[in-house]
């Protein structure tokens, strides 16, 4: 008796295992329910598609039966969809036609952001609003010892984000304050910049891609926006493929998948073919063996493996910028790209080799030294690479031990650190193999 007990225990805890490594069903949750029942008040049909818990991705959506390539994932109602046209016909409208220089979509839909999330109880976007993170993880909301353990470039692009987000504080602050009002309260306390900072990285992490046509009462910048709740719990994965639009004839954003997926499966959609340094810039997050994973490689370390004194380095310099050679200057998971090394092959052309620049960018062999040189410089950066690498996951772990409120920001960084240091790993490999060939 007590051996079979024992064998049911393992296998319900094998059951209750495989149940998480598929996904814990939170349909119950009353915040899901509260969600649906007003999705379907405005016309959603329910699909198949299961709110749940993942132990690899976290919130998701799984599905209740098998996807065959083709299917209809969801198809959400344009009621459902919050637009730039949805807030102008709320009580901002009149508010947002008047103000004169025009606002921008961007600060319409964030302000209609705070202004429901505000009204709490009162506001006909409850039941969505309650399902949105109350935090965020882009780079904007980074604390500052975190954004330091970023990779150089991504770090240079999480200083500019965080520029244009306050720049966009103090550049609405006045319409802010005509909305006054409209509120019992301050203006100034409800619109401030944790509000705003809340509500920009709701619309740049989750809005999908619909064109409306230009309107007067909005600045000139583009005005393709839309939060498209229940549909946004989808979350993203490089290997698949779908099909996403806006049906003219239902009325419907439609998302139909050109992927698998077995039943009780997560459903996923592709963001683009980003790396993880667009993915965690753009939606806070990163995608564990990205195919489209690179590290990247700035002028500054290019230029730290030759010598000052080469007479020719100014003109080498001139040529690569001229050429748009000093960016997007990668190591992949196939090894150095073609162009960091026709950059490094250029930078090491001897002076009688120089005029021979033109042939180095069309891809040609200069000189069996100009090749090896080359092999020995990229291998030494990617050395260098994977060295600095180790040193920042170990600053990291340190920080997690002394800074447990930064433990989720950490992890994140971590995470994309630890990809860094497959992908250079694996370039250091490659770069070994091509040396003993050569």
């Amino acid at each position: 008796m007590k051996k079979s007990r024992g064998r049911t225990g393992r296998k319900r805890r094998r059951k209750h295992l495989q149940s998480f490594m598929d996904g814990v069903n939170c349909s119950h949750k009353l915040e899901y329910i509260k969600l649906k029942k007003w999705l379907k008040d405005r016309g959603f049909e329910d699909s198949d598609l299961r709110p749940a818990e993942f132990w690899d991705t976290g919130r998701g959506l799984m599905t209740t039966k098998a996807l065959q390539v083709r299917d209809l994932i969801i198809s959400l109602p344009e009621k459902c969809l919050l637009t730039t046209s949805m807030v102008l016909s709320s009580c901002l409208g009149e508010y947002i036609m008047k103000w004169k220089p025009p606002v921008s979509p961007l600060v319409a839909l964030c302000t209609f952001l705070i202004a429901e999330k505000h009204a709490g109880e009162k506001s006909l976007w409850k039941p969505y609003l309650d399902v949105l993170p109350k935090t965020y993880t882009c780079p904007v909301c980074l604390e500052h010892d975190v954004v330091s353990l970023l990779p150089e470039p991504l770090r240079k692009k999480a200083q500019e984000q965080r520029t244009t987000v306050h720049e966009l504080y103090v550049s609405s602050k006045a319409f802010f304050s005509s909305l006054q009002p409209l509120f019992s309260e301050n203006t100034g306390t409800i619109f401030n910049y944790s509000a705003l900072e809340w509500a920009w990285c709701t619309i740049n992490t989750r809005t999908i891609y619909m064109k409306h046509s230009q309107r007067e009462c909005f600045s000139l910048e583009p005005d393709v926006y839309a939060l498209a709740p229940y549909l946004d719990l989808l979350n993203h994965s490089p290997n698949v493929q779908v099909k996403a639009a806006f049906n003219e004839q239902t009325r419907s954003y439609e998302i139909r998948t050109n992927s698998l997926c077995k039943k009780y499966e997560e459903v996923f959609i592709c963001y683009g073919p980003h790396d993880n340094q667009r993915l965690l810039l753009e939606y806070g997050f990163v995608a564990m063996d990205n195919p489209h994973s690179s590290v990247y490689v700035s002028s500054d370390t290019l230029l730290k493996y030759f010598p000052p004194l080469d007479k020719q380095r100014n003109a080498k310099l001139s040529i690569l910028k001229d050429h748009d050679f000093l960016e997007n200057l990668t190591f992949g998971w196939d090894g150095p790209s073609w162009r960091l090394l026709t950059a490094l092959k250029l930078l090491s052309l001897e002076a009688d080799e120089f005029t021979c620049w033109r042939r180095v960018l069309l891809g040609d062999v200069i000189s069996t030294r100009n090749e090896q040189q080359t092999l020995n410089i990229t291998a030494k950066i990617c050395r260098v690479l994977i060295e600095e690498t180790q040193h920042v996951l170990l600053q990291i772990s340190q920080l997690k031990m002394n800074k447990a409120n930064l433990k989720k920001q950490l992890a994140l960084v971590e995470a994309l650190r630890l990809e860094d240091l497959k992908i250079l790993q694996k370039s250091a490999e490659i770069l070994c193999n091509l040396n003993m060939a050569t």
